[in-house]
């Protein structure tokens, strides 16, 4: 309420402040933060930055759009690799097709699948695409980080401070809950950060959002909470899912996929017009439909809709 008294002024403050607090959260330099507009704007200048009509952008299937659409709109060739048959990202598939690649795209937990990578495969990756292709940038999209819990899983951020060919981006749109506010931010080497801030949105983020997450980011008795409500909800409705013979994917984020054999887009049309919002679909897997996780109240309400809804084929 009291940053409302900034608004007839730009951000620059609140921005300041902010990746000041970033910096000094991951014990990292102001210079190797970068701060967007969600880590939506990290992921389009991130892909301009590296990627051109010359050099691909090599991602996977089914995976967060963001880079491949810029790509596109880019004239960017894109190369696709599959997720395995346990859903996860292929970095064996990635690595054959890593050569002169201007752009590798990990999200790690992967939006949709909610499968993940432990620290220890993707420094092994990194170090092999580094040796392979030298001139190749990993973007690691660590968005849903706060809520994995899997003990081979760690952080990118060590790694892409000291290599110049590793970004790591995150965002305040999951476990801080501010979505609909945007701001995320990029972490790596300040020669990488200099190289991406070309790209970037003057004022990307606003005076509001720039003071919000500020607080969020000190409210570390917060996050923990947060991620064992997540956590519940999402066992219930994981639960709800298979009691009604549905197989459903591990995640380590505020979402599960579920194969639920049938049309995702019509599964979305009925359940929007019974007012519950499920995923879109996420190709090449067809019969599969993502559910995010709200409250528990919530998500009680949409298990007993989706059963209906599938129920009636």
């Amino acid at each position: 309420m009291r940053a409302f008294g900034a608004a007839s002024r730009y951000p620059d403050a609140a921005e300041d402040a902010l990746r000041a607090a970033i910096a000094d959260h991951h014990s990292v330099t102001v210079e190797s933060v970068l701060l967007g507009c969600g880590s939506t704007e990290i992921l389009k200048i991130a892909t301009e930055a590296f990627t051109s009509p010359t050099r691909a952008l090599l991602t996977v299937a089914p995976t967060f759009e963001v880079p491949s659409a810029t790509a596109k709109r880019m004239g960017t060739p894109i190369v696709t690799a599959r997720v395995d048959g346990s859903l996860r990202l292929d970095l064996d598939a990635m690595y054959a097709q890593c050569a002169g690649a201007g752009m590798v795209f990990i999200c790690n937990p992967n939006n949709p699948t909610g499968t993940l990578h432990g620290i220890a495969d993707l420094q092994h990756f990194v170090t092999q695409v580094n040796r392979r292709s030298p001139d190749t940038c990993t973007l690691i999209d660590e968005a849903y980080f706060e809520y994995a819990d899997d003990a081979a899983y760690g952080t990118a951020i060590p790694l892409a401070v000291s290599n110049t060919r590793v970004v790591v981006s995150r965002t305040f749109s999951k476990v801080h809950g501010m979505a609909g506010l945007r701001a995320g931010y990029a972490v790596a080497h300040p020669e990488t950060i200099s190289r991406l801030a070309r790209f970037r949105l003057e004022s990307g983020i606003n005076a509001f959002v720039g003071v919000a997450a500020l607080a969020s980011l000190r409210l570390t008795q917060h996050l923990a909470p947060q991620k064992l409500l997540n956590a519940q909800a999402r066992t219930f409705a994981v639960n709800a899912m298979r009691e009604l013979g549905y197989t459903v994917v591990p995640s380590q984020t505020n979402f599960f996929m579920t194969d639920i054999k049938r049309d995702p887009k019509r599964f979305q049309t009925d359940m929007r017009a019974q007012g519950v919002a499920v995923g879109r679909p996420f190709p090449p897997l067809d019969t599969y439909t993502r559910i995010s996780i709200g409250t528990m109240s919530e998500m009680r309400q949409a298990m007993a809709i989706a059963a209906d809804v599938l129920k009636q084929g």
